[in-house]
């Protein structure tokens, strides 16, 4: 991956480089296995620049972890260009591979993606900028190097959910509780004094007397933050079995990220991703 910038001022290039936030982990892999180039001739970050300059940044080659196993199956691609790629992941998936669950995860299918359907000489390893917990579907978006993944840490990325809940909640509300792992259970969450700031926000968007469908947004991002703080004000998410939602016949948490929302880190433009939730709105009309 190249980039390629004309000068404007006069500059050092390591100010330069720390200005246009490229780490340093990723300038020492620079240093290492990319180059620095400054009208067609190699340079150091102690080079200083000219207005008229033209720079050129070829970014090092990366490799996949040897732990990652591409797999072919298909994937659903919501949007996707030369640093990005935004896919949908279906309920019943890892988002990356765990013990329980080691291979055929979200990001060995991207993985497969990126290297089979590009014509290059030049692996792409995908880099995963949000995740959702296996039994979660929606919305993911992943980087397409280190780099990318590093400018995507530093913005504001707005993420809604969708989410079907028992009973009837408030036209809207905020919850505000701190969420604590469980005694004895490495998976479950509480809320406890002793946890972690934790703050969600929703509106009702449909409602009867045993469900609602409502939109919700994260202002933290604590583990199973959702789900907890649902069965928190006493309305578990609907076949939620870990916390208190359990339902006869629906054996998923009824919730999904349907919306992403950020200003893209190379374009510096708006970009918003939806897809829809007609699952939801179905386990909603037979409650």
């Amino acid at each position: 991956m190249k980039f390629v910038y004309s000068i404007h001022q006069e500059e050092m290039l390591k100010l330069f480089l720390q200005r246009h936030n490229y780490s340093k982990k990723t300038v020492s892999a620079i240093k290492r296995n990319g180059a620095l180039i400054i009208n067609e001739k190699p340079v150091t970050v102690r080079k200083v620049m000219y207005p008229g300059d033209q720079l050129t940044i070829s970014l090092p080659q990366e490799e996949p972890s040897t732990y990652l196993i591409p797999s072919d199956k298909k994937i659903e691609i919501l949007y996707e260009d030369a640093y990005l790629i935004v896919v949908s992941k279906p309920s019943q998936l890892n988002s990356t591979p765990s013990r329980e669950h080691p291979h055929d995860s979200l990001i060995e299918r991207v993985l497969h993606y990126l290297n089979e359907s590009h014509i290059s000489n030049e692996t792409v390893v995908p880099h995963i900028v949000t995740r959702l917990d296996r039994n979660t579907r929606g919305v993911v978006i992943f980087s397409k190097h280190g780099h990318i993944h590093h400018l995507m840490s530093t913005l504001e990325i707005d993420k809604r959910y969708m989410c079907v809940c028992f009973g009837r909640t408030q036209e809207e509300g905020t919850i505000e509780a701190p969420i604590a792992r469980e005694d004895h259970s490495i998976i479950t969450r509480k809320v406890a004094s002793s946890g972690k700031y934790a703050k969600t926000g929703y509106k009702t968007v449909k409602a009867n007397q045993n469900a609602s469908l409502c939109e919700v947004k994260l202002y933290t991002g604590r583990t199973h933050q959702i789900r907890v703080h649902f069965s928190y004000i006493g309305h578990a998410l609907v076949g939620d079995d870990l916390y208190q939602g359990y339902h006869p016949r629906i054996h998923t948490q009824s919730l999904q990220c349907y919306k992403v929302r950020f200003k893209h880190p190379i374009y510096n433009r708006e970009i918003e991703i939806t897809m829809d939730y007609k699952q939801l709105e179905a386990i909603y009309n037979q409650l």
